[in-house]
């Protein structure tokens, strides 16, 4: 399988090659805060899948061991690295892909620290676009 995807203004643009070892949904406080956002979505692929094909993206070392790519013209959340615990391995910010839908979520992880309402986050009112203004 290859997907492509990229940030937000497609100043970064790359291709994944092959099959992901696994589509996780993180809850971690780290992805949380790094994304703005209450879960994070991670498609795992061994470093050689990956490809970047349009523009360099900026590094942030988060901790001592993890690197998080992203884009430092809109800020979009890419690609994670940590040599230590995950070595050879890139993590990649499933929401990015053209077609994030191709791979489907397979397991969450860290949910330890998941936020208490993402739990039941599935039985709140759902609308194809927004609530009525009444």
């Amino acid at each position: 399988m290859k997907l492509v995807g990229g940030c937000h203004c497609g100043a970064i643009r790359y291709e994944v090659e092959g099959d992901p070892l696994t589509h996780a949904l993180c809850h971690c406080s780290d992805c949380r805060r790094h994304a703005g956002a209450p879960v994070v979505g991670w498609t795992m692929y061994a470093e050689t899948a990956l490809r970047v094909t349009r523009g360099v993206p900026k590094i942030y070392a988060s901790s001592q061991q993890a690197q998080r790519h992203f884009c430092g013209d809109c800020g979009t959340g890419l690609f994670y690295y940590n040599a230590e615990g995950l070595p050879g391995i890139v993590d990649i910010q499933s929401a990015t892909y053209d077609s994030p839908e191709a791979v489907p979520a397979r397991i969450q992880i860290q949910v330890a620290e998941r936020i208490a309402w993402m739990e039941s986050a599935h039985e709140l009112p759902q609308f194809q676009r927004f609530p009525p203004q009444n």
